[in-house]
């Protein structure tokens, strides 16, 4: 019963968050959340650095997911000092990854690509999981099971990449086609259903400029998709279908990624298939291979969400998902490609 009331409460949590931000962030005002003033101009005005609503979300996303990895190993009594010590290696890898691969696939400095970090999150977290196994049994006198790490990675992955599409909400970026240059069946199933981004801070305005323009709701698809097939995918793990919920979150999300680049009007690289729908067939054929890897013999010990949620109230643990929180604003949430112009004066009549 733990294991259905976890899902269902994380379901109806993430059913409302999503509600309240479809209807919200693609307006005006959800782009920036501070600006933080860095130097006086000669005109007696300040410049400034955006903070922005795209690194809050994105900061959010990669601390739910590592706090959903912990949850999930913890639960099949995997030790917590083990699962910290592998997010750390893959997070300090992956996260500088997603501005390389956005660098050399889109020839852009300033950008990030999700879908390029988790291409070398699929490459390195299997050696990473089976060179410090051994490092586990000594430190820890506790077999790990790969297949069961790789399994929670890849939920977690899946969950998070579903929380993280609000950032691109927020943002204006990753955005679908507008409604008039896509098929009439999709035209009329999407007449009720999309977004209509305001501000001209955002990508979608100042690269195709399509400010007001109804879109393909690409982001809210991905975001509820992602999402559900987290859930399934989680309830799967607790019950022990390693294998089910490694191939079900991996086989569709890349799917997903590759056929929703279709519907997409944002720059993805020259060609008709783009280099990240190359690496999402890559990845489900890897997920492949991976389910196809013998398995150590089942534990005699059953899995307890229980026990999981318990490990969030590790000192080490609470201290690890703030320090990923705050880095990850830092990392993602500062605006290179806007700026501010900061006035400051004086309320004479309330001094």
């Amino acid at each position: 019963m733990a294991d259905e009331l976890f899902v269902a409460v994380c379901g109806l949590l993430t059913l409302l968050v999503f509600r309240w931000a479809f209807r919200h962030l693609p307006r005006e005002k959800w782009q920036f959340m501070a600006v933080v003033p860095i130097c006086k101009n000669a005109d007696n005005h300040w410049q400034g650095i955006n903070l922005t609503y795209y690194g809050f979300f994105n900061a959010t996303a990669y601390t739910l997911a590592g706090a959903l990895v912990v949850v999930l190993t913890t639960a099949i009594a995997i030790p917590v000092g083990y699962t910290l010590l592998v997010l750390v290696i893959i997070l300090g890898i992956c996260m500088p990854s997603s501005r390389l691969i956005a660098r050399v696939v889109e020839k852009k400095p300033h950008t990030f690509s999700i879908g390029g970090a988790f291409f070398i999150g699929v490459l390195i977290t299997p050696p990473v999981v089976i060179l410090t196994r051994p490092l586990a049994e000594q430190t820890f006198q506790t077999a790990v099971n790969p297949m069961a790490f790789l399994s929670a990675a890849a939920i977690a992955y899946c969950w998070g990449e579903g929380i993280g599409r609000l950032a691109c909400i927020s943002f204006g970026c990753c955005y679908g086609k507008p409604l008039t240059a896509v098929h009439p069946l999709l035209r009329a199933l999407f007449r009720r259903w999309h977004f209509t981004f305001l501000g001209g801070t955002r990508k979608i305005a100042y690269a195709h400029r399509l400010e007001g323009v109804q879109v393909v709701p690409v982001q809210g698809i991905t975001a509820v998709l992602y999402s559900l097939t987290a859930l399934v995918s989680i309830y799967a793990f607790l019950n022990d279908a390693f294998r089910t919920a490694l191939l079900l979150s991996l086989i569709v999300s890349q799917l997903w990624r590759f056929a929703s680049e279709f519907m997409r009007a944002d720059y993805r690289g020259n060609g008709r298939i783009s280099a990240y729908q190359v690496m999402s067939l890559l990845a489900v054929l890897a997920a492949i291979g991976l389910a196809c890897l013998p398995a150590p013999p089942p534990s005699a010990d059953t899995s307890s969400i229980l026990k999981g949620l318990s490990a969030l109230w590790h000192p080490a643990i609470l201290l690890f998902l703030q320090v990923l929180w705050i880095a990850a604003f830092i990392y993602t949430g500062r605006s290179d490609v806007t700026t501010a112009t900061i006035h400051f004066s004086v309320r004479r009549h309330q001094t």
